[in-house]
């Protein structure tokens, strides 16, 4: 009979446990991480079930077949910050921390160890004495960067556009893609494909 007692008394702890619930969405494993919903925010957790980053809303989605979640390509994942109402992207690494600050107009995903991104070039032609401010002309140019942030290949040739929520109600769209390791194709001024050779990079 003690022994019977011992065994009743053992076997609720011996069940599964409860990690984390209340989850809206669980997306499929990549890389060792999956992304969790709760509510508007979302973490990561391990293949362990421990949440590795904490549940938070600046994490990007991605659709993946008809889904959308935050992923870890690369040991990278895209976050977003707005400013003055417009949307910049940048990325954070497998512990949470961020790698490369939000200054993107767009951003992709990584592939092939590279991501295309829109950066923002600001240029100061003058100042304007009465409203005492600077006189500041933006352009914008699509360019291939590393998981470090640092400017690879400069994909399309540099546009002139207003830094403003007026203009830039979405984040812009990325007209090129990566087709191969050194290959992508954009789209030219009358809006037709080019596929272009992607010189000097080592893979």
């Amino acid at each position: 009979m003690k022994k019977a007692f011992i065994l009743f008394i053992l076997i609720p702890f011996l069940g599964f446990s409860q990690i984390t619930d209340k989850l809206d969405f669980i997306s499929p494993f990549n890389e060792g991480y999956s992304a969790v919903k709760k509510g508007d925010q979302w973490a990561f957790i391990n293949q362990e079930g421990d949440i590795v980053i904490d549940f938070r809303d600046d994490l990007v989605v991605t659709e993946i077949d008809d889904k959308k979640y935050p992923i870890f390509i690369n040991e990278r994942c895209l976050i977003s910050e707005k400013k003055e109402g417009i949307s910049y992207f940048g990325f954070i690494d497998t512990k949470g921390r961020t790698v490369i600050k939000p200054q993107y107009l767009n951003a992709t995903n990584f592939n092939n160890k590279f991501a295309i991104v829109i950066e923002l070039y600001r240029e100061v032609l003058g100042e304007n004495h009465i409203l005492d401010k600077h006189v500041v002309r933006y352009e914008s140019t699509e360019v291939l960067i590393n998981k470090f942030g640092v400017i690879i290949y400069n994909l399309t040739e540099p546009e002139g556009l207003a830094l403003s929520i007026n203009y830039i109600t979405k984040p812009p769209k990325i007209k090129s893609k990566i087709i191969a390791e050194n290959l992508f194709y954009t789209l030219d001024e009358n809006n037709k494909l080019m596929i272009k050779k992607i010189e000097g990079i080592n893979y």
